[in-house]
């Protein structure tokens, strides 16, 4: 398995996990489904702000179940460019993850 591979099935992972807490994110199982997980990833954090699905996993308590908190893991790292290591790390930081 790749890391690549590897990084899909974390997504698929943030999905479950959102869905089990009562988020049915139908809309980033979608992307998954037809881009990957990591074409997925660098898609929402080219966009630049901050998607609805993160503000309702913020609301769960379950920003360590995100996309960003995926990226931004040691393991997953070299998948992304710094810029994009970056925007996760900003947006998590303007969520409260790390205080």
């Amino acid at each position: 398995m790749t890391f690549e591979d590897e990084f899909h099935r974390a997504m698929v992972g943030v999905y479950e996990v959102a869905k089990e807490r009562g988020y049915n994110a139908n809309y980033f199982l979608q992307m998954l489904g037809e881009y990957g997980g990591l074409a997925t990833a660098k898609r929402l954090l080219a966009d630049g702000t901050i998607q609805y699905g993160l503000w309702q996993l913020k609301q769960l308590g379950l920003l360590g179940h995100s996309m960003e908190a995926a990226v931004i893991e040691e393991r997953f790292r070299s998948l992304f460019t710094e810029e994009e290591v970056q925007e996760a790390r900003r947006r998590l930081d303007e969520l409260g993850y790390f205080k």
